[in-house]
């Protein structure tokens, strides 16, 4: 691919290659648009790196499912010839950040483009979580954990566990119980224009926040999870009349039957 790029004019950076010395977290900064090959998770670290400089994002496919990711491995150069020659747009998705406070000190912050998820460990008691949106209380519950989604992380995780499937346009902050031990904890679609909290009491033995899944920070009891949106979006390439959200959703979740006919 970078062959075929160079030799259409156009300058290919790659981190990490020989001579080049600029690291992955740069490296969004300094081109006019980023290409990533992989499945989602992929996709979910590079959002992560180029949304703070409002990079736009190409998805390459190269695993299972690929909710996010806008071309499949054959396709990949008529794509791209597409692309220069500007038949493309840029769809922008809601991103989340969160920032943990501990005895009333903030102590780590993170943003995502899927979701934050509380829970237990691997050994260890459902948790207690209370849930507020500001200041008003929502719901106290035990649980495995929560979910605290985007409109693109319903699609995730979020699903998996019961909550909605939300059209990826819509702004929102999706908050859904893993596992509840009652029979009213239900998921809960919040405005994004509200902070929505989630505070872990009673006994812990183990706890973690996981960021889009791949990032983890230990929780510990009475920590708050403040997730909100974040202050820029991830900005997705997408081809003019390529498949909408609709087609992609019902090729991917076929996918994920082991029997289909």
């Amino acid at each position: 691919m970078a062959l075929w790029l160079d030799d259409k004019g156009f300058e290919v950076l790659i981190a990490g290659s020989p001579g080049f010395s600029v690291s992955l977290e740069d490296l969004p900064g300094m081109v006019d648009m980023v290409i990533v090959l992989g499945g989602d998770g992929t996709l979910l670290q590079a959002a992560r790196l180029a949304a703070p400089y409002g990079t736009p994002l190409l998805g390459v496919n190269f695993g299972r499912l690929g909710f996010l990711t806008e071309v499949e491995l054959p396709e990949m150069y008529q794509v791209l010839t597409k692309i220069l020659n500007g038949e493309f747009l840029v769809e922008k998705r809601m991103m989340l950040q969160a920032q943990i406070i501990r005895n009333q000190v903030p102590v780590a912050d993170f943003h995502a483009l899927n979701d934050f998820v509380a829970t237990k460990g691997g050994f260890s008691r459902m948790i207690m979580l209370e849930t507020f949106v500001e200041d008003h209380l929502v719901a106290s519950f035990p649980a495995d954990g929560v979910i605290l989604s985007s409109s693109t992380g319903s699609t995730a995780y979020s699903l998996s566990a019961g909550g909605p499937i939300v059209f990826p346009e819509l702004e929102v902050i999706v908050l859904t119980p893993i596992c509840p031990h009652t029979l009213y904890s239900r998921p809960v679609i919040f405005s994004p224009e509200h902070q929505v909290r989630v505070i872990l009491t009673g006994q812990i033995e183990e706890a973690m926040l996981t960021v889009d899944g791949q990032h983890g920070f230990p929780l510990i009891q009475g920590d708050e999870i403040r997730v909100k949106r974040a202050p820029f979006t991830a900005n997705l390439v997408r081809l003019k009349g390529g498949r909408n959200f609709f087609e992609v959703l019902r090729e991917k979740l076929r996918q994920g039957g082991r029997n289909e006919t």
